[in-house]
């Protein structure tokens, strides 16, 4: 045993005092007995240790014994060993020869002589394992033997813990209460335990104390243990969850002797329920009532009586060995506990254990990720009920957004038997997560091997457009491509699933200009030729192609969009035409329904399958909240440049710091891309853009019509000229202004009208106006920036950034002209609306403008989203998140108090009273202005 901690607990005081008292009064001629119980590890031997000591001080003669397993063969051992204590005492051959009472009887005839000389304590720990004569002469000596009149105190230290083999009767099982004091040691409470880990390391930080105070479950003798192992925090910051990170393993040790005293029986059940434990490490319920069902569940894998298993269970929950969790279930009170117990188990047992677990699990109706999460840790079952577990928890992984664990059943579903279709489809799914992921380069192989087995058409096909999708988004177009043509090829007489193959094609084609021309050539052939081959997703897309092309009207196309929406659709096409036409109205500024069209998609797709039109669907509805203006919302970090280049989403991040003024971060998102070593897609195309509006914020004109003519040059290059995808004309005109250069941004601006007119919306033709009326000054401009500004009003509230550009172009050129009320209304009303948008830089831009003109900056109440500094914004857009403040706090590293006082100043700013109107506020900006 190792040294008492210099602290004793409170749970020990007691019963040291107790023993005190008692002993007090064995010196003044009137002993007793004292019996003291407890569990195995809860400091029996510790208390009797210390009274030993303060008896011996106070002139006792201590004799002491301590029983053990290895002695049950030696009658009267631990009466000799008390006895070999005293004086001249005679060695065990020298035991009169004669009957057990005989030498009982003598033994305390010598026990009395020696008490006349001086009073006596008698310390027998273990006395549970003692040999059966000295049991009996112990039990004899304090039923028969007046000690109340001797200075003899008798103290007995006993383990009494629940075990799953019943023990034998108690040592006061046949003796009067009335002969003895029995005392029994409770477990340490935690903030007992975490005192004694505190005096030894004072400076510990309070989680490391927590953990220590978990991992010894309740008992001294596996904190002192644990102590000694970890060493403290500065060698250990942290207290590990496997026995095999401690060292010299002196905490692994008593565990294993806890469960050495506790019996094989005990042991069995222990290690039952630590392979369930580790199952439950990352989620899945039991059965239907935890703790009655655990405890059948491991009666049946232990071999045990159900009652004791759950009486078992009951009494190391109550020590602290084991705590409830929030389902109910019992469990280990730390990680570490949980591995000290299997420590010294053959791997290939634990893996049966949990083989033997699930498929005892099954048979009761436990829940089926339950059932899995055993399967993970087992060697295959070589049974279809494996597998077929194993996906279903992989699929109700997903719909609970658990991508992680559904890669893990998966996995682990690969080593069962199946046949081939089911593997293929297996594999499908897995490489589809596994590429979805981007934590594992075996997802392309997967689905490769995927397309590879024989499989049901629809399969295949399924098993194309993954593993396409997954080429494409790694830049491979052309072997996306080609991957669903070889597919497509082999489905002669499926036109449906040609149909299917066809879409997906043209849509991963985007990722690449030549091959976007090369197919978008031969579907229009197909279409011209024989029509009856192109299916309704397939037209949606040549409709798509039009309008970036500026082939067609809104109006037009919408009408052509809503008419294929309305006919009959393959389950496999429909994600194509749903998603084309949801871009479609985006572009038209049919938001609401563009919006609609998207939640329709992406509800119809299967969360375990990459699909071409899932990440378009994702990049429309980012579209359209660009196009509302909601700049408010944005991340509270810009994302992180990923290796395949800039996306979409860094693109309108980019774009909305630049509005909200929050140039430093625009210029970082700019500056974290290396765009000579980006692929070729039209997300590189809008992110050139993006670029060029933030250099053009920052002064650098010339960078920033680089960026819009590259954007130009590019889009051309794949036949997408309509300015209702990037509308880089107009940029660069503006460039070319300011850089002194007129003529070429007339012509340039005069284009974009033109195409704009042909797509008729009235953003596109309202900014058109604007960007030609500045270019062309005078009586004209002003008539032209006229135009713009009443078809503005006009149009729908998500065209409102676009009015308040006219109107600031159509104040300058007023004030141009000499109108300076009508120039000052003008730029008062487009403060004003910028500020309700939480748009900074245009409320700059008018407030610039007022000034040039002579008048003052508009005196703008300071209420909206923009207004909110960069703490108070990542604060609100976090509690709008469900965060609570001391969530909050530690995420940011904050004082709580400084959460508060930023929420109370977002509160005021945003004219809200209650948290649940933050996200709403945070959208729309909400703002006043005055003057």
């Amino acid at each position: 045993m190792s040294e008492a901690p210099p602290e004793q607990p409170r749970e020990h005081r007691d019963a040291v005092a107790l023993l005190a008292d008692a002993a007090a009064r064995a010196r003044s001629g009137a002993g007793g007995l004292v019996l003291l119980r407890g569990a195995t590890g809860t400091g029996r031997t510790t208390v009797l240790e210390s009274v030993a000591q303060d008896a011996a001080a106070h002139g006792m003669r201590v004799l002491r014994a301590r029983c053990a397993p290895a002695d049950t063969t030696v009658p009267f051992s631990a009466v000799l060993q008390l006895l070999n204590r005293l004086p001249d005492f005679a060695p065990p051959d020298a035991l009169p020869r004669g009957s057990e009472r005989e030498t009982g009887t003598w033994l305390r005839r010598l026990l009395h002589e020696h008490a006349d000389t001086a009073p006596l304590l008698l310390a027998v720990d273990d006395v549970h394992l003692a040999d059966a004569p000295s049991y009996r002469w112990l039990v004899e000596t304090a039923r028969n033997v007046d000690l109340s009149a001797l200075p003899i105190l008798l103290a007995v230290a006993e383990r009494s813990q629940y075990d799953i083999d019943p023990p034998a009767p108690g040592f006061s099982h046949t003796l009067s209460p009335a002969l003895l004091h029995t005392h029994t040691l409770a477990p340490l409470t935690a903030q007992s335990a975490a005192a004694l880990v505190r005096a030894e390391f004072p400076g510990a930080p309070g989680p490391w104390v927590a953990d220590c105070v978990r991992a010894a479950g309740g008992s001294p003798l596996l904190l002192r243990a644990l102590l000694d192992d970890l060493g403290g925090p500065v060698d250990r910051p942290v207290v590990p969850e496997t026995s095999a990170a401690l060292y010299p393993g002196g905490y692994p040790a008593a565990v294993s002797w806890w469960l050495d005293s506790a019996g094989p029986g005990t042991t069995e059940v222990a290690r039952a329920l630590a392979a369930l434990d580790e199952g439950w490490e990352r989620g899945g319920g039991v059965l239907g009532r935890p703790a009655e069902d655990l405890g059948g569940l491991l009666a049946e894998l232990a071999g045990a009586d159900p009652a004791r298993v759950a009486g078992w269970l009951t009494a190391m929950t109550g020590l602290g060995l084991l705590r409830p969790d929030p389902r109910g279930r019992p469990r280990y009170a730390h990680p570490l506990l949980r591995d000290a117990v299997l420590t010294g188990v053959p791997v290939t047992r634990r893996r049966a254990a949990h083989r033997a677990a699930a498929e005892a699990m099954l048979h009761r109706g436990a829940p089926t990720e339950t059932v899995a999460r055993q399967l993970l840790l087992s060697d295959p079952v070589d049974d279809l009920w494996a597998s077929s577990v194993l996906q279903d928890g992989a699929s109700l992984a997903l719909r609970d957004d658990r991508p992680d664990d559904a890669v893990a059943y998966l996995r682990r579903a690969l080593d069962e038997p199946l046949h081939d279709t089911r593997r293929q489809r297996l594999l499908t799914e897995l490489g589809s997560l596994e590429v979805a992921g981007r934590t594992s380069s075996a997802g392309i192989p997967r689905l490769t091997e995927a397309l590879r087995l024989p499989g049901t058409p629809q399969d295949r096909v399924r098993a194309a457009l993954a593993l396409g999708t997954a080429l494409a988004g790694r830049g491979k177009a052309r072997a996306a491509v080609e991957v669903l043509r070889t597919v497509d090829e082999e489905l002669a007489g499926h036109p449906d699933l040609a149909g299917t193959l066809q879409s997906a094609s043209a849509l991963l084609s985007d990722q690449d200009q030549t091959v976007r021309r090369e197919v978008y050539r031969r579907i229009s052939d197909t279409a011209e030729h024989t029509p009856e081959l192109v299916g309704p997703a397939t037209r949606a897309l040549l409709v798509r192609y039009a309008a970036t092309a500026g082939l067609t009207s809104a109006a037009e196309a919408m009408q052509r969009v809503r008419t294929l929406l309305a006919e009959p659709a393959d389950p496999l096409t429909e994600p194509f035409l749903v998603g084309t036409a949801a871009a479609i109205a985006q572009w038209a500024d049919e938001l609401d329904e563009a919006e609609r069209l998207v939640e329709r998609g992406l509800a119809g797709q299967r969360p375990g399958l990459l699909h071409p039109m899932h990440q378009a669907l994702l990049n429309t509805r980012a579209d359209i909240a660009a196009a509302r203006g909601a700049y408010g919302r944005l991340p509270s970090e810009p994302p992180l440049p990923p290796v395949t280049g800039p996306s979409n989403e860094h693109a309108h991040t980019l774009i909305a710091l630049v509005e909200c003024d929050r140039r430093a971060e625009a210029r970082r998102l700019a500056d974290g891309f290396d765009l000579y070593e980006a692929p070729d897609s039209w997300e590189l195309n809008r992110f050139l853009y993006a670029r060029g509006v933030q250099r053009a914020a920052d002064g650098d004109r010339a960078a920033a019509l680089h960026d819009f003519l590259e954007c130009g040059r590019r889009q051309s290059a794949r036949d997408v000229v309509s300015p209702v995808v990037t509308p880089w004309r107009t940029a660069a005109a503006e460039c070319l202004l300011a850089l002194g250069d007129p003529r070429k941004a007339l012509q340039l601006a005069e284009e974009e009208l033109r195409l704009a007119r042909e797509w008729g919306t009235p953003r596109t033709v309202g900014r058109a106006l604007r960007t030609l009326a500045t270019a062309t000054g005078g009586r004209r401009g002003r008539e032209l920036a006229e135009e713009a500004v009443r078809l503005l009003r006009d149009a729908p509230a998500a065209t409102e950034p676009e009015l308040v550009a006219a109107l600031i172009a159509q104040g300058r050129l007023l004030t141009a002209a000499g109108e300076s009320a009508r120039a000052r209304e003008c730029l008062r009303d487009a403060a004003e609306r910028a500020e309700r948008l939480g748009a900074l830089r245009l409320r700059t831009l008018a407030g610039d403008a007022l000034r040039e003109g002579g008048a003052r900056r508009p005196t703008l109440v300071r209420t909206g989203s923009g207004s909110l500094t960069g703490s108070e914004l990542r604060i609100a857009q976090l509690a709008a998140d469900g965060r609570t403040n001391t969530e909050i706090a530690g995420l940011l590293h904050l004082a709580r108090r400084t959460v508060e006082t930023h929420l109370t100043s977002t509160y005021k700013k945003l004219g809200i009273r209650r948290r649940g109107e933050l996200r709403e506020a945070l959208g729309a900006g909400g703002v006043t202005a005055a003057g």
